[in-house]
């Protein structure tokens, strides 16, 4: 034995689930995992997932709201809505959609989409989303004509139409026939409200018993009527929509599966005023809309695979002198198709294909390539059976893809680069609970399961967890090596459980190990082998920075 080779497995940078002939400082087997930057950066065991409250039903969504000085949680269980405030539950609004949900906050007014209901709450009332009613008409002469002035609502059944009265003309024709008859148009002449007309539904006709008389101002109209026309159909494509994305002082709809290549968005600054003109096809095909995101100054639209290979579009501000604000569909040079979920996570724009993460890459406007960021937990990942059905959430740095009971994390303060192009490390980790939604809330990850809803805050709590060096040949793939015999030298926390297994055995238990508080040595005593493996194991928690194994290289391999 001449060569003593020294080797120190420290910086662990995560799993690689491609095979085992991998970096020394990942692992191709672990579980349970991860660096808290907050504290250290050595891996340790994650937090275990707390109750906070229990449900009898699915958790869809958790969304924090704060209305005046009163924060609380809005929980979607099952088909119901409650507010949690201060350890109390309360029901706020039933008959939602039992399916994952999604909400926004504009102007201390909270707004929940389920792909059914279009609701707000102002931390008084719930209530559905009450349209804007729109002035279609104005200047119109009695006989009709005048200038359209606003679009219609889709979120409004009603409009306003006002006229200028020449003070001899008995019949007010509205810019719209067959109006609903279940409701009496309301008519004001002079900002007074008057009762002497009466309604031909079929023609849109006011009649009045006696002329309005002209307006004391020139040209100022003086007449308006407001009455209702319901046109099937042009609510639902709002309320059908289960993707939202606000940008640009506009939330943008899409999802809606009788419009699945569709977009449509709210007018400046007002929620509840969807135009029925405010719409953008995505391609010609009717591949559907999976993803939108907000990044790089423009609007993203992430689309299913399709034939058509015309997949992602992207929607750039700009001003149109007769139409003002508007976003043209822009066919991007990518033709690979999302099928799971996309995100902006730290500007750097996402989306789940069938081959796994997928990034932008390249100037946004004229070069965009696909740039893959998932290669090291590919295998694993797109394996899931409920892959196209997955969560993510942004939390303490990473990127969490909860799939079922599972989470695979990509964590943005440790990038490889891959040829030509960047990707993440990642962490897996296998919880107690399948997840059916998560949200981060004043720097805490709440996680909703099908009994309740939990806090992933629990660091004291036992959790089996570990992590397995890959094969080490100590740079001498052919040659015989033997371990020195003063032991593996590991500098870690808590309880742990060390094994050892060379070429194709099985692990072996070398020692465990309670209560570390610094470091341990442990007696590894293995002779001609070829390559090695440990494992660090913990059924409660523990913590890893560093492990020193030393060996003695020999002659050549022998079969």
């Amino acid at each position: 034995m001449a060569d003593l080779i020294t080797r120190v497995y420290s910086n662990f940078r995560g799993v690689d689930f491609r095979g085992e002939e991998i970096n020394l400082v990942r692992s191709p087997d672990s579980l349970n995992v991860w660096k808290d930057y907050t504290e250290t950066e050595s891996i340790r065991t994650r937090p275990e997932m707390e109750l906070l409250c229990k449900f009898d039903d699915t958790i869809y969504g958790i969304f924090p709201f704060k209305a005046g000085n009163t924060e609380m949680l809005i929980v979607h269980s099952g088909t119901k809505l409650y507010k949690f405030v201060e350890n109390a539950m309360i029901e706020l609004f039933s008959d939602v959609k039992a399916s994952k949900s999604n909400s926004f906050i504009y102007n201390s007014v909270w707004y929940f989409k389920d792909g059914k209901n279009y609701l707000q709450y102002d931390g008084t009332e719930i209530k559905e989303v009450v349209g804007y009613v729109p002035t279609t008409s104005i200047a119109r002469k009695p006989a009709g004509g005048g200038t359209i002035y606003e679009d219609v609502n889709l979120l409004s059944d009603y409009r306003i139409n006002t006229f200028l009265a020449d003070g001899e003309s008995t019949e007010f024709v509205l810019d719209s026939k067959e109006i609903d008859t279940d409701y009496v148009p309301e008519v004001t002449v002079a900002d007074a409200a008057v009762a002497d007309y009466t309604v031909d539904y079929a023609e849109g006709k006011i009649i009045f018993e006696t002329a309005p008389e002209v307006p004391l101002t020139d040209g100022q109209d003086n007449v308006k009527v407001k009455f209702k026309k319901t046109v099937a159909g042009y609510s639902e494509k709002i309320k059908k929509s289960t993707l939202l994305q606000v940008f640009d002082n506009r939330v943008f709809f899409s999802g809606n599966e009788d419009y699945p290549n569709t977009i449509f968005h709210c007018s400046l600054n007002d929620p509840t005023y969807c135009s029925d003109l405010d719409y953008y096809s995505e391609g010609l095909d009717s591949a559907m809309v999976k993803g939108l995101v907000a990044g790089n100054n423009v609007l993203w639209v992430f689309k299913e695979p399709s034939q058509a290979n015309t997949t992602v579009f992207y929607h750039t501000p700009t001003i149109d002198s007769e139409y003002g604000k508007i976003y043209p569909s822009t066919h991007s040079s990518i033709a690979t198709g999302c099928v799971g979920k996309a995100i902006n996570f730290n500007d750097d724009i996402i989306f789940f294909s069938d081959r796994g993460m997928e990034g932008i890459h390249g100037d946004i406007t004229t070069e965009q390539a696909v740039a893959h960021r998932s290669s090291l937990v590919d295998r694993k990942l797109i394996a899931e059976p409920n892959y196209k059905d997955m969560i993510l959430e942004e939390w303490e740095g990473y990127l969490f893809v909860f799939i079922g009971n599972k989470a695979y994390l990509a964590d943005s303060r440790a990038m490889f680069t891959n040829e030509n192009h960047f990707e993440y490390e990642w962490f897996y980790w296998e919880l107690g609970k399948t997840v059916t939604c998560a949200k981060v809330d004043k720097g805490v990850l709440y996680l909703g399961a099908e009994d309740g809803i939990y806090a992933l805050t629990d660091r004291i709590s036992a959790v089996e967890s570990y992590w397995i060096t890959p094969k080490d040949k100590f740079k001498y793939p052919q040659k015989q090596k033997t371990s020195n015999k003063r032991g593996c030298v590991v500098e870690a926390t808590g309880d742990i459980a060390v094994y050892a297994k060379v070429e194709d055995t099985e692990f072996e238990l070398i020692g465990e190990y309670k209560g570390i508080i610094d470091y341990f040595v442990s007696r590894i005593k293995r002779k001609k082998f070829k390559d090695i493996q440990l494992k660090f194991h913990s059924q409660t928690r523990f913590s890893l920075e560093t492990a020193t194994l030393e060996c003695f290289v020999g002659g050549y391999l022998k079969r």
